[in-house]
């Protein structure tokens, strides 16, 4: 209990501070943090990348749901809108096919569960940090083409591996998100991955490397929910299955998922982006049975930041919803399907001008 309401506290201190202009608002001592860091930069160099850059999976899924709807005799019918943002894991960094990266895994997904084809457009980058999600808006909202409905972003790690503080991060969060909700998206945040599943990290740095990654994680949930968003919890990305498989869930680097840690990780996601079309048949009704329950803000972003998985969103007031809405796989058929080549016929453009790869 103590170590949740600590998590809190800080995580609503680093909230302000993003909010009201704060500075450097440390996570840890800065002595824990640097060998922190140290040990995620070696671990990272021990296994190295070299995995190229990841697969493009923009186009249109789920085109055998398009029919008529497609040539606009439907408008209601026309595809849903759904864009990707973020860091690598947003990227899909690790796997060969387009079609195996979480993007066009929620693409598939929702076209499935809406019975509609999704547009899908993914601007992240391997290596971004919050510091790139006002240029990754900008190649969504500035163009010709109309807003997403709706917006994932996954963001958090590199912030944290680069020091970034920890108010600027989320200062940046939560402007983007702001500039999406401005333009009519919904938005679903992916929190910070919790660093301290790095195999090659080991105890007791791999502790300290949680405890950062969660305050992050925490912090990130209180400035996007007060702005309408939700947020998943991305933690250990579902500590039970990557903990029991880590040779099956983690990539050749051991540091990025795999085709199954992707699947897993997309398959969290896919139940609040649909509950935020409202698409979902689970309503918000909080299910006392799973432990969902009504908490403060803080409380609820404390404890969501604990458990992989888990859905925040603003309730009223100073209350926010802890779901744990239930997984429901895609059928194999589903997420095989590759995409059709991008409705608008124009490419997005290059990533040579974005951050490098991590």
């Amino acid at each position: 209990m103590a170590r949740g309401v600590s998590r809190a506290r800080t995580a609503r201190r680093i909230a302000a501070g993003a909010a009201y202009g704060g500075g450097g608002l440390g996570l840890v001592g800065a002595a824990a943090v640097g060998l922190v860091l140290a040990e995620v930069q070696f671990a990272k160099r021990t296994v190295g990348t070299g995995l190229g850059d990841p697969p493009r999976a923009d186009g249109l899924y789920g085109s055998e749901f398009a029919g008529p709807a497609a040539a606009g005799a439907e408008p209601g019918q026309a595809p849903l809108r759904l864009g990707m943002m973020g860091d690598s894991t947003a990227a899909g960094l690790g796997v060969r096919r387009a079609r195996q990266t979480p993007a066009a895994l929620l693409a598939s997904g929702l076209a499935a569960v809406a019975e509609r084809p999704v547009e899908l457009r993914n601007v992240a980058v391997s290596g971004a940090m919050s510091d790139d999600l006002d240029r990754q808006a900008g190649l969504l909202l500035d163009g010709e083409l109309p807003p997403p409905d709706v917006c994932v972003i996954m963001i958090g790690a590199n912030d944290v591996t680069r020091r970034m503080p920890p108010t600027q991060s989320v200062r940046h969060l939560t402007s983007a998100v702001r500039r999406l909700r401005l333009a009519g998206s919904e938005v679903v945040v992916g929190t910070c991955p919790d660093l301290g599943t790095i195999e090659p990290v080991y105890q007791p740095l791999r502790w300290l490397a949680r405890r950062v990654s969660r305050q992050l994680a925490a912090a990130q949930t209180i400035g996007v929910v007060a702005l309408g968003a939700r947020t998943v919890s991305m933690g250990d990305l579902l500590g039970p299955e990557f903990a029991a498989n880590p040779r099956e869930m983690f990539g050749p680097d051991s540091y990025h998922p795999s085709a199954e840690g992707y699947a897993t990780a997309a398959m969290a996601v896919l139940p609040t982006l649909c509950a935020t079309l409202s698409l979902w048949p689970e309503s918000d009704r909080l299910e006392v049975a799973r432990n969902e329950d009504m908490l403060p803000v803080a409380k609820a972003a404390s404890a969501a930041a604990g458990q992989a998985g888990t859905e925040v969103t603003q309730a009223r007031g100073p209350w926010a919803l802890l779901k744990h809405r239930r997984r429901r796989r895609v059928p194999a058929e589903d997420l095989a399907a590759p995409p059709t080549p991008h409705p608008s016929g124009t490419a997005l453009p290059p990533r040579a001008d974005s951050p490098s790869a991590s």
